[in-house]
C-alpha cells in the first residue's frame, strides 16, 4: 500500500468544517529521496512566497495551529498524469496526425488542436471530480 503525501501548513483561517492553510515549500518535500520528482525546485523557481489552501479540517485545528496535511495515495500521481501526460500526449499524437494529412503545416495545427481538445477534457474531468471528498488534502494532526 502506498503511504499518504504529507507537508507542514499553517492554520490561517478557518471556514466550517474547512481551514485555509498556509504552505512554506511547494511540493511534498520528498524532492531527494528515491523516486523524488523534485516537483519543490520547480514551484520554488515559479512561485514565490506562501501558498494557501482550502483541505478538510476533522481534527478541528485553530487558527495559528500548525497542522500536517495529507492527500490519499495515488492522488498526486493521478494528478500529474493528468496535468502533464495527456496535454503532451494529445499534441504528439495531434502533429503525428496533422504530418499525414499535411506536412509542417498539418503538424503544427494538429499539435494546436490536440493540445486545445487536451485543456478542454482536463476542465471537464476537474469539473466532475471537483467534489470528490476522497481526493482533497485533510488535516491528519495537529501541534
Amino acid at each position: 500500500m502506498t503511504e499518504e503525501t504529507t507537508i507542514r501548513a499553517t492554520v490561517r483561517s478557518l471556514d466550517g468544517d474547512e481551514a485555509l492553510v498556509e504552505v512554506e515549500l511547494g511540493g511534498c518535500g520528498r524532492c531527494h529521496e528515491k523516486g523524488g520528482c523534485g516537483g519543490q525546485q520547480l514551484t520554488q523557481m515559479l512561485c514565490s512566497g506562501p501558498k494557501n489552501y482550502r483541505v478538510a479540517n476533522p481534527h478541528g485545528a485553530r487558527v495559528g495551529d500548525q497542522v500536517t496535511v495529507a492527500i490519499t495515495p495515488g492522488t498526486v500521481r493521478r494528478t500529474a498524469n493528468l496535468a502533464y501526460g495527456v496535454p503532451l500526449t494529445a499534441t504528439i499524437l495531434g502533429a503525428a496526425i496533422g504530418t499525414q494529412i499535411a506536412d509542417d503545416l498539418g503538424a503544427i495545427l494538429g499539435a494546436l488542436l490536440g493540445i486545445s481538445c487536451s485543456i478542454f477534457y482536463i476542465r471537464h474531468r476537474a469539473n466532475l471530480t471537483g467534489g470528490n471528498l476522497a481526493n482533497r488534502p485533510y488535516i491528519i494532526s495537529r501541534s
